[in-house]
């Protein structure tokens, strides 16, 4: 299962519109968005133009009405910091660096896959955003990553892509697509 994690979207509809077509071809089932989407145009154009699961969470710029998420059915809404389990993986989730570490405490857990014990469970990888800059460290034994900016906001636009089998991370550089 390959999953792609997109991050510092800042309303980019062109970026965005690119990495759904290339997520269509490479058939993703599931995106994890690491914030900074920012208005809810956004956010029901990632609803309506991909058919799988978005888990998003809060970013720092956001503008949106997080009552008007819960519309979006694929679309589900991590608050500030989540954790979920996709893939038989533990992957943690926030935007601030600063949030990492209450990724990796926090004890709930979406879509645990009928696993009650899942929300203790040690994350095998935390994602993040912020920065706009991709980048790689593991912590405590866990692999900390960003993506970078889908906007090219600052940096080039990039999107990372998770192989969950292999634990394999590429990072895509949006212009090279």
């Amino acid at each position: 299962m390959k999953i792609a994690i997109i991050s510092d979207i800042h309303d980019n509809l062109v970026n965005l519109k690119k990495c759904l077509r290339w997520c269509g071809k490479e058939k993703i089932e599931n995106i994890i968005c690491c914030g900074d989407v920012t208005n809810g145009e956004t956010v029901k154009f990632l609803s309506d133009n991909f058919n799988g699961n978005v888990y998003l969470v809060r970013g720092n710029m956001e503008i949106y009405d997080e009552d008007e998420i819960g519309r979006y059915d694929n679309v589900k809404y991590l608050g500030r910091v989540g954790k979920i389990k996709l893939g038989g993986k533990i992957i943690g989730v926030c935007h601030e660096p600063y949030l990492i570490g209450k990724a990796m405490e926090t004890k709930s857990c979406f879509g645990h896959e009928g696993n009650a014990s899942a929300a203790e469970e040690r994350c095998d990888v935390i994602f993040y955003g912020h920065t706009h800059k991709p980048w790689e460290e593991k912590r405590g034994g866990v692999r900390i990553i960003n993506p970078g900016t889908l906007g090219g906001v600052f940096a080039k636009a990039t999107f990372a892509v998770y192989n969950v089998d292999t634990k394999n991370i590429d990072l895509k550089i949006l212009e090279l697509l």
